[in-house]
């Protein structure tokens, strides 16, 4: 195999890979905290206005937006709710989920503490906010009441409601629910609307989730993930809406529809509005002051005569991105798990792993055994590819008199190991052929690693307590370097001088850069290597022991 061929693909593959990666993390969106607002928006430090609809969601026109108003989230009582999956914390001022503690996942930074999707602390905002369109009717700045404090999810139920009553207006009576399910990650916000006045009214109920721009909180420089919004319909299937193109007004996802959600999506967590489908619906994004972006959607609750009722339910997600789940609760949603431009590849990747890992019970052991397996699967190639090496090892005394025999005339020395190498049928790129097929894979799985939250602080063993981070003190990377210089010094080394000693210097090389990747793919990486030795070592040996005759010339 022409062995440096196939290192420098490789460092080219990888090179373009983390390009790839460096421009993305380019487009997306920076903090901007100190932006003026864009004209026509609301002032203040975190100007939230209520949003209106450019048409309604039904045939009837929708009811007058109130005028937006300043100020930053207020401050009301805070109603505790505890479940089997959630702590939250809804505030009475505008019956807002300001903050949501997810009890089955740990923080990223400090893994005594449990992870908190939604919260508001410091220059850090993410709520979760809803309300009414139209006059008198209660919007995200309105102050509810309830007489609950703290709500416990109850032994043996399967749900758990929270009833705010907004103030009353002339002739109508408003009660916003959230509705916590066992086991769930989506939570039910209702509205429910009695009409006592003498004339039917047709509001429309907005439901949005407001962020800052900021990264979640331990998101590596060097394996970025993306932050931002998406929107989605069967129409237009998924779309990614950074930030930076909302504060530039360059928006290109589809304003309306009758069906889809809208999301904010950081690394392994995401929140949704999921409104039913076959209900017309308008989405909407925009850039607020102090660095906030609000992403939402608006649907309507029809007409509701004098005297009766009406109610609209809108479920929001807000939790971990698990494969096996979102697709069961809105088309599409599962597309939020980004795998990038191989998805193909990472997605029965993933299903694979995870048929493993149900049975060795350990995500580190289901990597090996995966290892394993593609390794065989690719058997009968790479054994081609180590005969052609060992072919050319056989030969490497042969182009080392031709090197003596032409010096420095590099067009006829080349020439002559071409004849060679016609007269031996062997072809000097074969050996790469198994690693080109390898590096989607390799890719793929890197996606999987990174993406896929089932591996966040997955142990493995020993030191290595999290396989979707790296190394903390580099020894698997350091024994795979190894491993390569091992395999390295299996192969026919280059007549070129300077290449032999570019040879010498990628498995540091590789070793170094493998230091920032997952644990898990690292590991990956190492196995590979080591079945790889073994079996080139088996077929070397025993195509040196049956040595040619012309092979001594």
């Amino acid at each position: 195999m022409d062995t440096q061929r196939l290192i420098l693909f490789m460092l080219f593959t990888f090179s373009v890979f983390f390009l790839m990666d460096a421009w993305q993390k380019d487009q997306q969106p920076q903090p901007v905290p100190g932006q003026a607002p864009v004209a026509g928006q609301a002032s203040g430090p975190a100007a939230i206005p209520v949003p209106t609809p450019t048409r309604p969601p039904t045939a009837a026109a929708p009811a007058a937006a109130p005028p937006a108003v300043s100020g930053a989230l207020q401050k009301g009582e805070t109603v505790r709710v505890e479940t089997d999956v959630f702590v939250a914390d809804i505030d009475t001022a505008g019956g807002d989920l300001r903050r949501l503690e997810l009890l089955a996942h740990r923080d990223t930074l400090d893994h005594k503490k449990n992870f908190v999707l939604l919260q508001q602390e410091g220059k850090h905002t993410y709520v979760a906010q809803s309300g009414l369109i139209g006059n008198d009717l209660p919007n995200h700045r309105t102050r509810y009441t309830t007489g609950e404090r703290e709500v416990r999810l109850a032994a043996g139920a399967d749900r758990v409601s929270v009833r705010l009553s907004a103030p009353p207006a002339e002739g109508l009576k408003v009660t916003k629910i959230y509705t916590f399910h066992r086991g769930s990650y989506a939570i039910d916000v209702a509205y429910e609307v009695e009409n006592k006045r003498a004339a039917a009214i047709q509001p429309d109920a907005y439901f949005q989730l407001v962020r800052d721009s900021e990264p979640p909180a331990g998101d590596s420089a060097m394996l970025p993930t993306y932050t931002g919004i998406a929107v989605y319909t069967d129409k237009e299937k998924f779309q990614k809406v950074d930030f930076t193109d909302i504060a530039k007004g360059k928006i290109s996802y589809p304003k309306k529809s009758d069906d889809g959600w809208i999301a904010v999506l950081q690394h392994y967590f995401l929140s949704a509005w999921l409104p039913a489908n076959n209900t017309p619906r308008e989405f909407y994004t925009r850039r607020l002051d102090n660095g906030l972006y609000a992403a939402g959607v608006i649907v309507s609750l029809g007409t509701i005569a004098p005297g009766a009722s009406g109610s609209l339910t809108v479920p929001l997600y807000a939790g971990p991105q698990e494969q096996d789940k979102l697709s069961q609760l809105a088309p599409g949603l599962e597309l939020t798990i980004d795998y990038g431009w191989l998805t193909v590849v990472a997605k029965p990747l993933f299903w694979f792993l995870q048929w493993l890992h149900h049975w060795v019970g350990n995500w580190g052991a289901a990597i090996i055994v995966l290892t394993v397996a593609i390794k065989a699967a690719f058997y009968p190639l790479s054994a081609a590819s180590y005969r052609s090496m060992a072919r050319m090892r056989i030969l490497a005394p042969r182009m080392q008199r031709l090197k003596e025999q032409y010096g420095d005339d590099r067009q006829r020395l080349n020439q002559a190991m071409m004849e060679m190498y016609k007269t031996e049928k062997i072809n000097p790129l074969g050996g790469c052929l198994p690693v080109v097929v390898q590096i989607p894979v390799f890719i793929a799985l890197y996606w999987v690693l990174l993406a896929s939250v089932e591996l966040r602080h997955a142990p493995f063993m020993l030191w290595i307590d999290d396989l979707s981070t790296a190394d903390p003190y580099f020894v698997l990377p350091l024994l795979m370097g190894a491993t390569m210089v091992f395999q390295t010094s299996l192969n026919p080394e280059p007549p070129d001088p300077v290449q032999a000693k570019v040879m010498k210097i990628m498995p540091i090389a590789f070793s170094i850069m493998f230091f920032f990747f997952p644990a898990g793919l690292v590991l990956y990486w190492l196995i590979n290597n080591i079945l790889s030795i073994a079996q080139q070592w088996q077929i070397t040996r025993a195509m040196e022991h049956a040595k040619p005759a012309h092979g001594k010339k």
